[in-house]
């Protein structure tokens, strides 16, 4: 039996301090260290839940038209929770996954395979896409350009891989203003939830101090591969640039955002399981309700660079 100890997964302390002068690194570390566990800490499966959810996403806005693209592409993959789902919902038939750290390549593409899907996938830098020119009838991705150094740069290799007239659609972005209150009830919610749970009254929803000082260490790499902030009509302007004149960014998550960004983080800090299955739905309902009071009402009234979330959209001019 060998000796040699096994490969830590985990990010040390000097490899934290590097990834502070090398965004892409820290893109890679936090990704690799995240890819095991990815699925549970955001809630992602790949049922009716979460098909419903990223198709809803597309429809808002790129609507129905074209359904099933041929061959999709995914940027920044992750677990490849948007194509995936995307494709269960036939919008695509074909898929390719791409991201920057290996270890989520790997796991994306042993979910497509548990789903039974045809998908291949590459470890790949989105400023430098290893396909040949008009490749994909679609691209995607689900919170990943605000990772990117260059979003526009990006965006020019998304477009130089669509075919004339295919179609991205960039879900999950965090606008300006939303990710200043989302990040400010997330900080106070982990204070909260860290420093109660050392009562002794209260000492079984505390997960063990080594776990939180891993979740401390992953979140301080989690703050460097969050590069970017969108205004909406910035991001607009920045795919138009990129060489679509149609593009359009629409936002949603008002009200939701502020439910689901204490939730998240709550969960993360009591140990796994000790909620269940009530709070799950709880939360699960709560987001739907506030989403369409969002969609419904919020939205003719508050500005929409004040919701967190940024989509956009546009296409291969097809001449």
């Amino acid at each position: 039996m060998s000796t040699e100890p096994l490969p830590n997964p985990h990010a040390t302390a000097e490899e934290v301090e590097a990834a502070r002068h090398d965004a892409k690194l820290a893109n890679v570390l936090y990704h690799d260290w995240e890819a095991g566990s990815y699925d549970d800490k955001w809630s992602i499966s790949y049922d009716e839940r979460c098909i419903t959810y990223a198709a809803d996403r597309f429809r808002l806005v790129a609507g129905e038209t074209g359904w099933p693209y041929g061959r999709a592409l995914e940027l920044g993959s992750g677990t490849g929770f948007f194509l995936l789902n995307l494709m269960q919902a036939g919008v695509a038939t074909r898929g390719s996954v791409t991201d920057l750290s290996p270890g989520m390549v790997a796991a994306a593409l042993r979910n497509a395979g548990h789903l039974g899907l045809d998908v291949d996938g590459r470890v790949a830098d989105a400023e430098r896409i290893p396909y040949d020119d008009a490749t994909f009838d679609l691209v995607v991705g689900h919170a990943v350009l605000h990772h990117i150094p260059d979003v526009e740069l990006a965006l020019r290799e998304v477009l130089r891989v669509l075919r004339p007239g295919g179609r991205f659609v960039f879900a999950g972005e965090p606008t300006r203003v939303g990710d200043a209150y989302a990040r400010r009830l997330g900080a106070l919610t982990w204070k909260a939830t860290t420093t109660l749970t050392r009562l002794p009254a209260l000492s079984g929803w505390r997960r063990p101090q080594t776990e939180l000082d891993e979740s401390s260490r992953a979140a301080a790499l989690e703050a460097l591969v969050d590069i970017h902030v969108f205004d909406p009509a910035t991001l607009e302007d920045t795919a138009r640039r990129a060489g679509a004149p149609d593009a359009r960014v629409v936002t949603e998550e008002f009200s939701a955002a502020m439910l689901g960004w204490p939730v998240r983080t709550f969960e993360a800090a009591v140990p796994p399981g000790k909620l269940g299955m009530r709070w799950a739905m709880f939360a699960y309902r709560g987001w739907q309700r506030l989403s369409w009071l969002d969609e419904h009402v919020l939205s003719r009234v508050v500005p929409r660079a004040w919701f967190y979330n940024a989509l956009v959209t546009g296409t291969k001019p097809a001449g």
